[in-house]
């Protein structure tokens, strides 16, 4: 059954506190989420550093699954690629966009566009996979 954006956004901060993404969208087989941009985020050259921007694709492609799918705790990242097309701004958001393209029973593979806020071209496009758990049904007594 699917999440709402409400829903989404209670489950990542209870579970996920230290994430500095904010979910902006769930929905129609997609999400957007985006992530402030601090000193903390940068690398030498004034540039957001790489793992600031696949974790936002990560979470971004996390909180589609959810809106898809349910609140599906166990659900995990198994595969992540990343391409950097241009240099972020040192201080706009990134935003993430995600949109899902194949949803199975047990696999999910979506791609994330990464921006900087108030900007037309993406900064870096990644695609994933996510592993499902199996969905346990209750068995009868034989």
């Amino acid at each position: 059954m699917p999440a709402s954006k409400a829903d989404v956004a209670a489950f990542m901060a209870q579970e996920f506190p230290q994430s500095k993404c904010r979910v902006d969208a769930v929905g129609e087989g997609g999400a957007i989420v985006s992530h402030a941009v601090g000193p903390d985020e940068l690398r030498p050259g004034g540039t957001v550093s790489g793992p600031v921007l696949m974790g936002v694709a990560d979470v971004a492609l996390y909180v589609a699954i959810l809106g898809e799918i349910g609140i599906v705790p166990l659900a995990v990242t198994t595969s992540l690629t990343i391409n950097f097309l241009r240099k972020p701004a040192a201080d706009a958001r990134i935003i993430g966009e995600c949109r899902l393209l194949k949803v199975g029973r047990s696999l999910i593979m979506g791609e994330v566009f990464l921006y900087s806020e108030g900007a037309d071209e993406p900064v870096a496009h990644v695609t994933g996979t996510y592993s499902v758990p199996p969905v346990k049904t209750a068995r009868t007594p034989e």
